[in-house]
């Protein structure tokens, strides 16, 4: 199943830019994306994984390579396990400029965030363009209650939403979580102890939605406040975890200033606090919040790239779980698993702090209707195409 919608922007990228750099956790589906592109782009490709000793030393003379390989679509996977690389791509890159190529030479693929990435790829500035690719979207794989359930509980990789049982998709979650633990953050964070970072993520999945209390995490790991926040901050380079941060509104109001914390994927969440049944999850604490990180993420992964986004609080309680700014609009959303959609005071009050264009409540439904003068309840799916129109 691949990302169409991405897929599309991908190859309109691929006549202009002579690098593309496809970013996402690990197992999401980034090679494979990158073998249909290469299979469709008219041109032999070549896949060499990073991670592969192998691999890895077939670039010990990485121009020497480069320049035997002349004319193939080289694709790069866990180009963060070696950065250097992109010192010489940008020769390459200039060399083939010069006589003419401007096409895609170079698929870059990492799982590590596009901040970590940049910092790495500064020297390819103009010649490189940057797409994250997300789990499954509810767009993707349909969205009657059965699918959306589905999703939500086993969340967006696509082994896990595929699988052929709960059971089934509960060990791949369970295997995922270990490699990361015991093979994947060990190559790239050594002095991070495996078992306090398993805790860490557990308590993060206890405290989804919540604001982040690096005190509060220390005080039960015997850590330093900063050595949780530089393992949490390790997470989210792994694109694993998020931290929304509150939207700065110029109000005449104490504001909550504090970024809040969301496991990004909703199975591993689930998988973390051994929630296995959709019964499970309905009778567990964490359902509301679970349900919130879902739909904020699903968010997220369609908005334009000039939008922004945060929360909004303020110390009396008046709250918006998400803010979005496309343009001139400034959308107010509350975010609930409900199938009757009431507002509450808060939201009413934050709206009109922000003076708010557009106010949504996303429910657990799939009907839209108005519930307030200028408020309406909308299903996800729906939402998410209301976004997509702004694109």
């Amino acid at each position: 199943m691949i990302k169409r919608l991405l897929y599309q922007r991908l190859e309109e990228l691929m006549p202009d830019f002579p690098a593309i750099a496809i970013l996402g956790s690990r197992q999401v589906g980034k090679t494979t994306l990158a073998q249909a592109l290469a299979e469709n782009f008219g041109q032999e490709s070549i896949y060499l994984d990073l991670e592969s000793p192998s691999d890895r030393a077939k670039l010990a003379e990485p121009e020497q390579y480069f320049e035997l390989n002349d004319g193939k679509l080289i694709i790069l996977d866990e180009i963060q396990r070696m950065p250097d690389l992109f010192q010489v791509l940008r020769g390459v890159i200039d060399r083939n400029r010069k006589e003419g190529l401007r096409s895609c030479q170079f698929l870059i693929l990492g799982s590590a965030s596009l901040e970590l990435i940049r910092q790495s790829s500064e020297s390819l500035a103009g010649r490189i363009a940057y797409e994250e690719l997300a789990g499954f979207s509810i767009l993707e794989v349909g969205s009657d209650e059965g699918n959306l359930e589905k999703l939500w509980l086993r969340g967006g990789f696509p082994d896990s939403f595929l699988a052929s049982s709960d059971k089934s998709s509960m060990t791949w979650r369970q295997n995922f979580i270990t490699t990361y633990l015991e093979r994947d953050i060990p190559q790239i964070a050594r002095f991070v102890p495996t078992n306090r970072l398993r805790r860490l993520w557990t308590m993060l999945a206890h405290e989804q939605g919540q604001l982040i209390n690096f005190s509060k995490f220390g005080a039960s790991l015997d850590l330093s406040s900063p050595t949780v926040k530089s393992y949490v901050e390790l997470l989210e380079d792994l694109l694993l975890v998020r931290s929304l941060r509150p939207w700065t509104a110029n109000v005449r109001k104490r504001l909550v200033k504090t970024p809040k914390v969301y496991i990004r994927d909703s199975g591993i969440t689930h998988t973390l606090l051994q929630i296995n049944t959709l019964d499970s999850l309905l009778g567990h604490p964490v359902l509301g919040f679970s349900w919130e990180g879902f739909v904020i993420e699903h968010i997220l992964s369609v908005l334009p790239k000039n939008a922004d986004y945060g929360f909004y609080r303020t110390s009396a309680g008046a709250e918006l779980d998400l803010v979005i700014q496309l343009g001139s609009e400034l959308w107010a959303i509350e975010i609930k698993r409900t199938l009757s959609p009431k507002l509450s005071k808060g939201f009413s009050t934050a709206a009109a702090d922000i003076k708010a264009t557009h106010r949504f409540f996303i429910y657990a439904g799939q009907d839209s209707f108005p519930i307030s003068e200028g408020t309406f309840a909308v299903g996800l799916s729906e939402f998410l195409k209301k976004v997509k129109s702004k694109t």
